[in-house]
């Protein structure tokens, strides 16, 4: 779906917003760019603000009107930042980006279009007309004027989460035990048993735990930890912690062993 949605850009003043606007689509998948009579492109800004997105400005179609850009269209939804009274469908962008969703699923080969208009003025009344959809962002009515790429990058982003959910795709990062930086695997069976009969053992040295009266603390232990869902990573710590808490009960026991001799 996602190489299906060409971005539209109308009559952009400032090329770094049109490579603003192209770093978002990279970021999310989005490859298709036209834009309608750009003020100035090709420039150095708008390459320096795609930061490595160039492909995407390398590819871009330069055309003379909307009706251009939106030939072979199925669908197009434009956007909009104010009330213009208009009886046209109103989509916030999730809701958009359902619509879009529709649409691929009834025919893949569609083409759909998200239209965003100028810095200053967004889409006239005319060429909201050629839209079937309206597309508000619900920004703060106190500040609710958005920077065109912001505007890309947020719809761009719903578009991304609706395909990621229809083709049951993560949309988190991958958990890297290597690093212990962004998680751990989960704790197998067996380490958690280990621990568990480690943590049992420190608790009895260190006179917390009595053996002829256990109780139920062990049983109550594990269900504190297990709601945890511990990760092999943190498993290690703790029981690196329960480590040392064995060595300076130790040490304090032999302490006291000698004080009294």
């Amino acid at each position: 779906m996602l190489e299906r949605i060409r971005v539209v850009l109308v009559n952009t003043s400032h090329p770094g917003n049109i490579g603003g606007a192209a770093r978002a689509m990279k970021n999310m998948g989005l490859k298709s760019l036209f834009l309608v009579e750009p003020r100035k492109y090709p420039h150095n800004d708008a390459n320096a603000r795609a930061a490595g997105a160039d492909d995407i400005l390398n590819a871009a179609q330069v055309v003379s009107s909307l009706e251009e850009a939106l030939q072979g269209c199925s669908v197009v939804l434009g956007t909009s930042a104010r009330d213009r009274r208009i009886p046209w469908p109103l989509l916030d962008p999730r809701e958009a980006a359902e619509t879009c969703l529709n649409v691929w699923r009834a025919d893949h080969q569609a083409d759909i279009a998200l239209v965003f208009g100028r810095e200053y003025a967004g889409l006239t009344n005319t060429e909201l007309q050629r839209c079937q959809y309206h597309i508000h962002i619900p920004a703060d009515p106190e500040f609710s004027s958005l920077n065109l790429a912001t505007a890309v990058q947020v719809l761009s982003y719903e578009m991304r989460m609706a395909w990621l959910k229809e083709t049951q795709q993560p949309t988190h990062m991958p958990e890297i035990e290597a690093t212990g930086m962004l998680g751990a695997a989960p704790a197998t069976h067996e380490s958690l048993e280990l621990f568990y009969e480690h943590l049992q053992q420190t608790l009895v040295e260190i006179d917390f735990l009595d053996p002829a009266k256990p109780r139920h603390l062990m049983a109550r232990l594990r269900r504190i930890y297990g709601r945890s869902q511990l990760k092999k990573s943190e498993v290690n710590i703790l029981r690196g912690i329960l480590t040392e808490t064995q060595k300076a009960a130790r040490g304090e026991i032999i302490q006291r062993r000698g004080e009294h001799v």
